[in-house]
């Protein structure tokens, strides 16, 4: 696995050599734009807004708008600079929280965390110590010349680190607009809810879930690259046509009943028809 950042972790006096490796990868397909006619790749040129030339790599600048089209002027070696006295400090972890206090819209990326040489034991140590006493780690760390708010926490048997954002970076809930207000809600359609959401209750199962439009693109693409015809099914999504909230969540609860339970209530109706 790709190494990406090698640094240490600090907590107190103890320092930790540590490597980290990407945990997610995005399988997005990427797909090219081509010129219709000939099939060749279409080129994206830099261009001057003002004067309408192409500019070439060595006459672009980095350059921040502090006012509408008024810049200042950053050069690479005053980044560069910037960014190394920064990047080559350790990952300290500032202080130690329940995970449960972080909500997940804070959360960004994840990373996993190997020992670096020598880390061995004080990698050990820091694992178990965030097991027994419960706890995450917040920290900061510089990727890509971004300082990054992070949490360090035990997933499986391993370390990992997951990016979180500053809370500026967090929008305000309350600039929501259209949130409806906290109304008077019926006890009986709030009863068939909690059911309905107990009935579709399950112990959650990464493996059961797969992105089903990146597969049909798939074959899609692999029956253009063999010739074959690819069918698709014509069946439409049984869709309930009520407006009426309960009898919406009645349906729904009807439709995720399971197979037996209503056999039995089919059973009892036909009992019921045959009585009278």
């Amino acid at each position: 696995m790709h190494t990406m950042w090698k640094g240490n972790i600090s907590f107190g006096l103890v320092t930790i050599p540590i490597k980290l490796h990407t945990a997610t990868e995005d399988k997005d397909i990427k797909l090219r734009t081509l010129h219709k006619d000939c099939h060749a790749p279409i080129k994206y040129e830099k261009k001057c807004s003002a004067c309408q030339k192409e500019v070439a790599p060595e006459e672009i600048v980095k350059a921040y708008e502090y006012a509408k089209g008024k810049y200042i002027i950053l050069d690479d070696e005053e980044l560069e600079k910037l960014r190394k006295e920064n990047e080559d400090k350790a990952v300290e972890i500032i202080d130690f929280v329940n995970l449960e206090e972080i909500d997940p819209i804070y959360y960004e990326k994840c990373y996993y965390i190997s020992s670096g040489d020598g880390g061995n034991k004080a990698y050990a140590l820091l694992r178990q110590a965030l097991l027994e006493s419960g706890k995450v780690g917040v920290a900061k760390i510089i990727i890509r010349s971004k300082e990054q708010l992070a949490v360090i926490r035990v997933y499986e048997n391993m370390l990992v680190m997951e990016t979180i954002h500053f809370p500026d970076e967090v929008r305000k809930a309350e600039d929501v607009p259209n949130v409806p207000a906290e109304g008077q809600i019926v006890k009986k359609e709030l009863e068939t809810a909690i059911l309905l959401i107990d009935q579709l209750t399950t112990t959650f199962d990464p493996s059961k879930y797969t992105d089903e439009y990146r597969s049909a693109l798939l074959q899609l693409i692999e029956s253009k690259k063999t010739g074959k015809e690819i069918v698709t099914s014509k069946e439409k999504v049984e869709t309930t046509n009520v407006m009426d909230l309960m009898a919406a969540l009645q349906a729904s609860i009807d439709k995720t009943k399971p197979a037996k339970t209503v056999e039995k209530k089919k059973r009892t109706r036909k009992k019921a028809v045959k009585e009278a």
